[in-house]
């Protein structure tokens, strides 16, 4: 019916309404979480912080942009290390006067928001209402503090999601699934998602199989049967189960050895 609102050619506010007030009516309309207001506010906080952080990545690579296009060499790796630059404009005579204040300029602004970043991110780490529960979930194999700042922010109460199923659709770590006769195909990635908790997420999981054991299995077994993608998206949602068990429990997280330690 909202469609229809859309694609009528007869159409006001008065009609528009009218079929809204129908919906609500008869309970068409889903419910919508929101988060309380303090949650809100410091997740605004913590968004803002990826905007720096992309424009920080384009400033690293403007000055990658004018190094090549004079056909200055230099070292990828540490080109962006305090010494290693200034080194660089001191002493490099291949770098030419007329792009020495562009680099200058773009290195102060990196470093400008590199503060910022830094103090985006302290705060909400030594927050009454969040440092507890920030402790637990780094507990977590490859969680670090802006995983564990991003999953706290954006899931909220996570008693609200029945199961890890309801979790992982949440943070968009799987695809619909279409069944007729026999055969089920999976279709790529839903876009009903929050990409926020998604992207952290994606990013934790190609770190993690190096810092747990159990989470490289995961990522050898998923890969055997698809490509390295899918591997990191079982690791993803492995992950998304050890958080939310920990989130709920609020409890350190406790690996599987311990559990058969402790059985046996």
């Amino acid at each position: 019916m909202l469609r229809v609102i859309a694609a009528a050619k007869k159409k006001n506010d008065r009609i528009d309404a009218g079929k809204i007030a129908d919906c609500l009516r008869c309970d068409f309309l889903p419910e919508c979480h929101m988060a309380p207001t303090p949650i809100r506010d410091r997740r605004r906080t913590l968004r803002y912080r990826h905007l720096l952080v992309r424009q920080m990545v384009q400033m690293k690579n403007r000055i990658s942009g004018l190094l090549m296009e004079t056909g200055v060499s230099y070292n990828k790796q540490r080109l962006h290390k305090v010494r290693y630059f200034h080194e660089l404009l001191s002493t490099n005579e291949e770098v030419n006067e007329s792009i020495r204040p562009l680099l200058r300029l773009s290195r102060e602004t990196i470093m400008r928001l590199q503060k910022t970043e830094y103090a985006l991110v302290s705060s909400p780490q030594r927050d009454p209402l969040l440092a507890e529960r920030i402790r637990h979930l780094r507990t977590v194999p490859g969680v670090g503090p802006i995983t564990a700042l991003t999953w706290a922010l954006e899931m909220g109460d996570v008693s609200r999601f029945r199961s890890v199923r309801e979790a992982i659709s949440y943070c968009g770590l799987c695809g619909d699934e279409k069944s007729s006769a026999d055969k089920m195909t999976r279709t790529p990635l839903s876009k009903q998602r929050n990409k926020h908790i998604q992207r952290v997420l994606v990013e934790a999981a190609k770190l993690a199989p190096r810092q747990d054991h159990d989470l490289a299995l995961v990522y050898e077994t998923a890969k055997q049967k698809g490509n390295s993608n899918r591997a990191t998206l079982a690791v993803a949602r492995k992950m998304v189960a050890y958080l939310l068990a920990v989130d709920r429990g609020q409890r350190d997280f406790v690996p599987a050895e311990a559990h058969r330690g402790a059985a046996a």
